[in-house]
């Protein structure tokens, strides 16, 4: 299955991230994705780099490795092609502008009849490509766009329509996501596929660090940070030996600023 990556920051620091570590330690087969992407959020905006390629054959990866990004918010795919061909517009994260800012989404599972469920949704936001998982996108930023047109919201309105989603989605297969707006990251871990192939939650987990503690600690997975830092991180996967805390089936996690908003 797809993996994810995502980093919440108390303060906008310099992230490396290598998308080559990330994959070869998600995935039992070592097998490096049909496409690979990373957004990194500054301010309403966010810097999206991705390609529908292994990411060994990319010179983009080696880019990332060596270039500091200051963010905030970062949110990272491997994709593993289970529905729709391999090309630019299937891979993700996937990004689009909502109230004056950029918003990010990444998806981790099958969705396979979401075409058909969400069939009447759209209406300003349209899928370019065809994943389920960018219908779902397309989904979320419908029924948050009324909230966007009074102003920002509140933290607990947004919470709840991402929510109220994940459920649904719960319905028609492994859910496990990353949302950002750029102040919230929002995480849910449903079920994904285990090292016993079976499919089975946790299908996200978490962990909460200082990195003054110590700063290398999670080189060796790909991602770098050049500041001492406090984080709140999601993975597919536990990233470092440290004690990861898995999500349970159908729990939706929201921090802000490396701090928990709601759960």
């Amino acid at each position: 299955m797809c993996e994810l990556f995502g980093l919440s920051a108390r303060l906008p620091t310099a992230v490396s991230v290598s998308m080559r570590a990330l994959a070869r330690h998600g995935s039992q087969a070592r097998h490096l994705g049909d496409g690979w992407g990373v957004a990194f959020h500054a301010g309403d905006d966010a810097l999206l780099i991705k390609q529908p390629e292994a990411a060994n054959d990319s010179p983009w990866v080696g880019f990332l490795e060596t270039r500091r990004i200051r963010s905030r918010t970062v949110i990272a795919h491997i994709r593993r092609a289970t529905q729709g061909e391999i090309s630019l517009r299937n891979t993700q994260p996937f990004s689009r502008e909502l109230g004056g800012r950029m918003h990010v989404f990444a998806h981790n599972g099958k969705l396979p009849v979401i075409e058909q469920r969400f069939a009447s949704a759209f209406h300003r936001f349209q899928p370019i490509g065809s994943t389920g998982s960018e219908v779902a996108f397309c989904v979320l930023l419908e029924r948050l766009a009324p909230l966007w047109e009074r102003g920002v919201p509140s933290p607990a309105m947004r919470v709840d329509i991402v929510a109220t989603l994940a459920r649904e989605l719960r319905e028609l297969g492994p859910a496990n996501f990353l949302y950002s707006d750029g102040e919230l990251l929002i995480a849910h871990g449903h079920r994904r596929t285990q090292g016993n192939n079976e499919i089975a939650p946790p299908g996200l987990v978490t962990l909460t660090r200082c990195c003054m503690v110590d700063p290398d600690a999670l080189s060796s997975v790909g991602v770098q940070l050049h500041e001492s830092q406090y984080v709140t991180l999601f993975a597919s996967v536990p990233l470092t030996d440290e004690t990861w805390r898995p999500l349970e089936e159908g729990e939706l996690v929201a921090v802000s600023s490396a701090q928990p908003v709601r759960r």
